[in-house]
């Protein structure tokens, strides 16, 4: 605990009061943390596409949550509209611009291999764009341009990519495989990989500063945007997490594993959404409360992922990186669950008082965040494919929006 406290008071954010703290040896003896399979996790089971043909082993029949708690509801107008809105169209709708401006930003020059390595840390198939598609979607929120965020928004991608490289390395998770291909070090070599995460981070930089329409965005914003990039990739953020996923913290008491959690997966959509607002005109109220919003988002991903990854686990497959989950239990990791999806809620019923129909894609990467109705890749051409949602419960721990490390076989996703 002394740890986390030198390091949330050198941040510029408090960590948050997410959870409440509960012990989870308590929980072990009252029988509360024995693996549970939950029912919402046969929501993987049915796929996106209607012409999908689905197995005969996963008939296609109405689900019922065993935890309620999963559909949090809210009593907004805003909340509701969300149910309805297509997020997967407006997810891709903005891939195809965003895979040609990473590809472009990404040309193979000398020295080649560095390069190579790098287009394939970025472009191989499978990354669903989570960060830039929220970048975006908070910058239209508050009414800017989304040209204007699109640069911050393809080097926030650079940035996730080059943590994920990183973290798949021997010295880290040691992760093999990265969405079901050869991670980045497996495939190109550990020295290649440390050159091509070393090299992505500044690239990410000077990507913002060439590219951000300067008649768009003045150039006192863009020093705001590059400056909330830095903090949240240094040492007390994601490197932050990194620290206290290698010291053993993610095993300890639950306000040891929230801090993990905020600082190794919720830092990156905390800067994505914070970045968005900032290019788009936010103002400081507006922007910490994208700011709280991110933060819960990007805890809640992961710990569904977790969740998924456990249970998954508990049917006799491989259980990956579910640590949360393991120092938790399984009853307290869904609470956790519900108190995420509310928050995060909580955060934006004051945007959609003001702004309406544009909180909505927000609103909708919430409930995203828990039921995983669709599977968003883009493909290494700049192809959009959608795929079954089951690959989030049986492939290589991809949250997609923080660090995350990967070890489980090849995959859908």
């Amino acid at each position: 605990m002394q740890i986390i406290n030198l390091l949330n008071s050198g941040s510029q954010t408090k960590r948050s009061d997410i959870t409440k703290e509960k012990n989870p040896k308590k929980a072990r003896k009252k029988g509360l943390n024995r693996p549970i399979r939950p029912q919402f996790m046969a929501f993987s089971a049915l796929f996106f596409s209607p012409n999908f043909a689905l197995p005969k082993m996963f008939p296609p029949r109405p689900l019922t949550p065993k935890f309620p708690l999963l559909r949090c509801s809210s009593t907004s107008p805003a909340a509701a509209a969300a149910a309805s809105f297509d997020l997967r169209g407006y997810w891709t709708t903005l891939l195809p611009q965003i895979e040609s401006q990473l590809d472009a930003a990404l040309p193979v020059r000398f020295p080649e291999r560095i390069f190579e390595a790098m287009r394939y840390s970025v472009l191989a198939g499978g990354g669903k764009r989570a960060p830039p598609i929220m970048c975006i979607a908070a910058c239209e929120l508050v009414g800017g341009d989304r040209s204007a965020a699109f640069p911050t928004a393809c080097a926030l991608e650079m940035i996730h990519a080059a943590s994920l490289v990183h973290d798949d390395l021997p010295c880290f998770d040691a992760a093999p495989l990265r969405r079901g291909r050869p991670s980045t070090h497996a495939r190109f070599g550990v020295d290649m990989a440390v050159l091509a995460g070393d090299a992505l981070f500044p690239l990410a930089f000077s990507h913002v500063v060439a590219r951000t329409p300067r008649d768009l965005v003045p150039p006192a914003t863009v020093l705001r945007a590059l400056a909330e990039i830095a903090r949240a990739v240094g040492s007390t953020g994601m490197a932050a997490g990194q620290f206290l996923d290698l010291t053993g913290a993610a095993a300890a008491g639950e306000a040891d594993v929230v801090a993990v959690l905020e600082k190794k997966f919720g830092e990156m959509a905390e800067c994505s959404a914070v970045c968005g607002g900032i290019l788009g005109g936010a103002g400081e109220e507006e922007a910490e409360g994208l700011r709280r919003y991110g933060r819960a988002v990007g805890v809640l991903y992961e710990l569904v992922d977790d969740i998924l990854m456990a249970d998954a686990g508990s049917n006799g497959k491989m259980r990956s990186n579910a640590r949360a989950v393991a120092a938790l239990g399984m009853e307290r990791a869904m609470e956790m669950v519900g108190e995420l999806q509310g928050k995060a809620k909580r955060e934006l019923q004051r945007f959609g008082d003001k702004y309406g129909d544009r909180v909505l894609p927000l609103y909708s990467f919430v409930d995203y965040a828990v039921e995983r109705g669709f599977v968003v890749e883009a493909g290494g051409e700049g192809e959009v494919a959608a795929a079954s949602a089951s690959a989030s419960a049986t492939g290589d721990g991809n949250s997609d929006i923080g660090v995350d490390g990967n070890s489980g076989p090849p995959s859908g996703e």
